[in-house]
């Protein structure tokens, strides 16, 4: 049984730092994964030397943690290409992600950590962008960096590229859905180059890992994250900015959205987003005054991160032991396919109260296990 919440450290040495890399880049183990072995086995050296008899209750037989020789070699190819690892909790690791329960246990970093230090706002966008939506991030992003704000983003091309690009002189974050070493889309190589001199590039996935599809959701939860607020500028009524924004809401950050025709499909997701009580923006005054009290607070917050913490749980929901919580994602798994399954009935055919699934289901998201569609449905990964 777990005991919440029960602070624990960062990694305090190198040897530490492999055992961290190498627990969160073996087989089965996502984010919330990780943090319940650590808060099982006390650090993630043992929890590694644990894993292999967690997976044969699991049903899993033959398995093998990540090898040594593998988060050596991660380890050897960022310093190679001039990136920092950060651990969750070490002082360079971003204030405002520590505090999330899926924070990434490690991050990649290329440039200047201490642009995380200051007041943070994302911009984000079509790809397609019109030449009206390009205008706009770059007038936004000139417009916050003057104020002192850093602008986050993700290297995307269209609103992505424009915003970036406008918030070089003052501080920009790309984060990246691949591997921080790895530019996608190619075109922006130029820009990755320059953002790594002058501001600072971010990843969660491995070095030299091109970017997946189910890459994406991730990197959107840590732009969203490591910011106040996040203004979509241009966003079609499916897109990944509105994943952004959602996600956004779901950690308690500020929405906003610039107006658009009715007629244009890149405006559709952001006229949705002010209908359903997102800030309007029409200049950067819009943004600013959203985000001037929390910006404030953060100008003078100066302490260090907070310790390293498990996620609580909720009331409703006690910690379970390792083997049925396995025995769980077993029977979630067992009941999705191909097909789109609703999550109301998942939960009905489980039988079990929607507050002990939910948080299983979002840790077999990030593991990549399960994808979620629109409307709810639920879909195993192929």
């Amino acid at each position: 049984m777990f005991s919440y919440p029960t602070p624990f450290t960062p990694p305090t040495t190198e040897d530490d730092r492999l055992s961290w890399l190498r627990l969160i880049r073996s087989r089965r183990v996502g984010i919330a994964t990780f943090y319940r072995l650590i808060e099982e086995y006390g650090s993630a050296r043992s929890a590694l030397q644990a894993l292999p008899e967690i997976a044969r209750a699991a049903g899993v037989q033959a398995y093998e943690p990540c090898p040594e020789g593998v988060a050596r070699a991660e380890l050897k190819a960022g310093k190679a290409a001039g990136a920092r690892l950060l651990c969750r909790g070490e002082p360079g690791y971003p204030r405002p992600l520590a505090d999330l329960s899926d924070a990434p246990p490690v991050l990649w970093a290329i440039g200047e950590p201490a642009l995380l230090a200051r007041p943070t706002v994302a911009l984000v966008g079509a790809r397609s962008a019109s030449s009206l939506g390009t205008r706009m991030a770059r007038k936004l992003a000139e417009g916050l960096g003057a104020a002192g704000i850093t602008v986050v983003s993700g290297l995307a091309r269209g609103v992505d590229a424009a915003a970036h690009a406008a918030a070089l002189p003052t501080g920009t974050v790309a984060v990246m859905a691949g591997g921080v070493d790895v530019i996608y889309p190619a075109e922006n190589a130029v820009l990755a180059g320059e953002i790594a001199v002058k501001g600072l590039r971010l990843s969660e996935q491995p070095m030299g890992l091109g970017p997946l599809a189910r890459h994406f959701p991730l990197r959107n939860r840590i732009i969203s994250g490591l910011s106040r607020a996040v203004v979509v500028v241009e966003a079609a009524a499916r897109s990944g900015s509105l994943i952004t924004a959602r996600t956004a809401l779901d950690q308690g950050r500020e929405v906003l959205a610039v107006p658009g025709h009715p007629f244009d499909g890149r405006a559709a997701g952001c006229n949705m987003l002010i209908r359903d009580g997102a800030t309007l923006v029409r200049g950067v005054d819009d943004v600013l005054a959203a985000l001037s009290p929390v910006a404030a607070a953060d100008l003078e917050a100066k302490a260090p991160a907070p310790p390293l913490a498990a996620p609580p749980p909720t009331a409703s929901a006690p910690a379970r032991d390792w083997r049925e919580m396995a025995a769980l994602h077993r029977q979630i798994l067992e009941r999705l396919g191909p097909s789109p399954v609703a999550e109301d009935q998942l939960i009905r055919d489980l039988a079990l109260p929607a507050a002990a699934i939910a948080p299983e289901l979002v840790a077999l998201e990030l593991d990549g296990r399960i994808e979620r569609q629109a409307g709810g449905l639920l879909t195993r990964a192929g």
